[in-house]
């Protein structure tokens, strides 16, 4: 008989863990990425963004990905691998543009090449990824503008590549570099500088980072033609994240679900102003899941902008405050802040089942339904409810998938 695990909120005598203020700092014309651990509440690893210039998977035999530093540098497409010693920059309109994804690491700019593996063809004789595209990588633009163009050889263990540089008037002579996987095992990318013709080390251990503050490429307004630099957060590949607004007169039913894009937290909960400094949506709230499990709420405070690159924070970690039942099925949920003194809580649900009705209902202690909402998301689920016609008192809350039912007491103050 399989068990699961239910955080389940306790009603009464339970101290609730006080917001942690956090700080990070980019440095001006955010020169820096930044990485931040949760449990520590501290900077783990800050690395100059003009460091390093292409990052390849390593995690294991079968994945494959190369991404680009797409904070300074474009990557196109140019041709097949005949075209290598015919790659002429005059043609740059000619090339396609290819991004890094910003939902998920594994599928970096090169990827997204016109090959099957985007930058190359499987073997099956050697079981070698072998390269077939020639790529340019771009930085600055107009007089500025400095061109590599690269390709990459072989996949089998690691990373066989080769590039050259664009001197205004020729290119250098090819230098080929392979970089295997068997480096830095604790970490999911070999990053490496062609500046300096390098592995660099940039990215922390596995286990000592959960946000990266850092520039990236996304889709700002909808639309594959409006691909624009934000400067937000991307999380670490073993996170999900939920996110959901919290302003006055907000409907009883809120249900984003978490999700494990790397990108939820992201750019958008700030914005610029008129006097172009930045507001920030202080009604809006990130539940991040790690992968043991620990639960924090992370809020922003402020964002300074590009002359300081300072940004602040508020972080709890909600699972202290969780006691811990078990029942016969696969449906977990737990309340958020109980009591609550603004009648605002979140139900948080894991496990519900894709085809199952789920509901959250409220009685009052003489057994009156004084609140019903149906809860559209299953999964790892977040619903924020607004109570705020109730009056302050205790009340039981029944949440209910499919034909799994349980009830707690919540307390509005």
């Amino acid at each position: 008989m399989k068990k699961t695990i239910l955080l389940a909120l306790a009603v009464f005598g339970l101290a609730s863990n006080a917001q942690t203020p956090g700080l990070v700092t980019q440095g001006a014309g955010y020169a820096n990425q930044v990485y931040y651990k949760f449990s520590s509440n501290s900077t783990t690893a800050t690395v100059p963004a003009a460091s390093w210039d292409i990052a390849f998977l390593r995690t294991s035999a079968f994945a494959i990905s190369v991404r680009v530093n797409d904070s300074r540098i474009q990557t196109y497409e140019v041709g097949a691998t005949s075209v290598w010693s015919t790659v002429d920059v005059a043609q740059e309109a000619n090339w396609t543009r290819l991004y890094n994804s910003d939902v998920e690491w594994e599928t970096g700019s090169f990827d997204t090449g016109s090959a099957t593996y985007g930058w190359g063809e499987y073997n099956p004789v050697t079981h070698h990824v072998v390269g077939s595209k020639v790529f340019v990588l771009k930085t600055g633009s107009g007089a500025t503008a400095a061109y590599k163009k690269i390709k990459i050889d072989d996949f089998f263990g690691g990373y066989t590549f080769t590039y050259s540089s664009w001197d205004g008037s020729a290119w250098s002579a090819d230098t080929t570099q392979t970089v295997a996987n068997s480096l830095n095992t604790d970490r999911f990318f070999n990053y490496f500088s062609l500046t300096t013709n390098a592995v660099v080390e940039v990215e922390p251990a596995n286990t000592n980072w959960d946000l990266l503050f850092t520039q990236y490429v996304t889709d700002y307004t909808g639309g594959v033609d409006n691909k624009y630099k934000v400067t937000g957060v991307l999380t670490h590949p073993d996170i999900q994240v939920a996110q959901h607004e919290q302003p006055d007169g907000l409907p009883a039913n809120f249900t984003p679900t978490f999700g494990e894009q790397i990108n939820v937290i992201g750019f958008d909960w700030k914005t610029l102003n008129g006097n172009f400094q930045y507001d920030v949506d202080s009604d809006q709230a990130f539940f991040v899941k790690l992968a043991n499990g620990t639960v924090y709420r992370l809020t922003f405070d402020t964002f300074v902008g590009s002359s300081t690159g300072v940004t602040t924070f508020n972080q709890q970690d909600v699972t202290s405050q969780l006691s811990s039942e078990e029942f016969e099925n696969r449906v977990s949920f737990g309340i958020y802040p109980n009591p609550s003194v603004d009648k605002k809580i979140s139900v948080l649900y894991d496990g519900a089942q894709a085809d199952a009705k789920n509901s959250v209902s409220i009685f009052s202690l003489t057994g009156a339904k004084v609140y019903e909402t149906n809860l559209d998301n299953n999964g790892f689920a977040n619903a924020e409810l607004n109570l705020s016609n109730l009056n302050a008192g205790v009340y039981i809350l029944k949440f209910q998938s499919g034909d799994y039912a349980a009830t707690r007491k919540i307390v509005l103050q």
